[in-house]
């Protein structure tokens, strides 16, 4: 899943392709290099983030998406916590729905896609974009995670979403200090249970940064490496910044992991 904020504010390529032309270029770009799914957002939620209207969320990425549907077939995801986004993105050509909330910020967006029938991401995150880092605090962090999404996949089933259009993901990053993410990564295994598809995105965010004590411009061999990590232990999807470089080491990890042979 290749990562295409069209945001001026994003902790990472804040601004880089804030104009929807380089937004659509980047994601043919994606495509071209392999990318699976192309995740579109217009609202930075970095930490410490503030919200933006709809109206301007929309009119960021309306434009990349209309633009990019008529260049490519990749399916592309809207990531968003807003119902009326989702529903003109959808409109637009959409595919997928990116919930950072799990369904919990808009009432509304939980029936919107289960009338649309389309997969919806659900993830966890302690407090929102604008408090999360404050003091994140877990008694068991990977057992509190596991049992919020398990919590909301119920809950999207009894909204009327079907189940095998659920995918989750722990949400690395959102509300978690450098330990509770690397426990996270460490344990992922442990959310095979929940019987979804698995998401991970930990690419260039600030525990890479604090391990290898670099800025975000030189974390891209932490990134590949926590992405390899997530592959072996069962993710399903790695949501990335760097397309090209991340399905090269993806498809690395999916040959170990799938390596068979015959014992003489």
């Amino acid at each position: 899943m290749g990562v295409l904020n069209v945001t001026p504010d994003s902790f990472y390529d804040g601004g880089r392709r804030f104009v929807p032309e380089k937004a659509i270029a980047a994601g043919m770009e994606f495509a071209a290099a392999g990318a699976d799914i192309i995740d579109i957002g217009g609202e930075s939620t970095r930490p410490g983030a503030h919200a933006v209207s709809e109206q301007e969320e929309l009119e960021r990425v309306l434009p990349v998406i209309h633009g990019l549907r008529r260049e490519v077939t990749t399916p592309i995801s809207i990531d968003t916590y807003k119902a009326n986004v989702v529903r003109a993105a959808l409109d637009a050509g959409a595919d997928i729905v990116n919930d950072i909330s799990a369904l919990r910020f808009d009432a509304a967006m939980a029936a919107l896609i289960a009338k649309e029938k389309v997969p919806v991401v659900l993830m966890h995150m302690q407090g929102t974009p604008r408090t999360m880092q404050l003091a994140p605090c877990y008694g068991d962090v990977l057992w509190e995670v596991k049992d919020f999404l398990a919590a909301q996949i119920r809950f999207a089933q009894e909204s009327g979403i079907a189940l095998e259009k659920i995918i989750i993901d722990p949400g690395i990053g959102f509300g978690k200090s450098i330990e509770h993410n690397l426990r996270l990564l460490n344990r992922l295994s442990e959310l095979s249970s929940l019987g979804q598809l698995l998401l991970v995105g930990a690419s260039r965010k600030a525990f890479i940064g604090k391990i290898l004590n670099v800025t975000p411009d030189e974390r891209l061999e932490g990134s590949l490496a926590a992405a390899v990590a997530a592959v072996l232990a069962g993710a399903h999807i790695i949501r990335a910044h760097d397309v090209k470089e991340t399905r090269r080491a993806v498809n690395v990890a999916n040959a170990i992991r799938d390596a068979v042979w015959d014992e003489e």
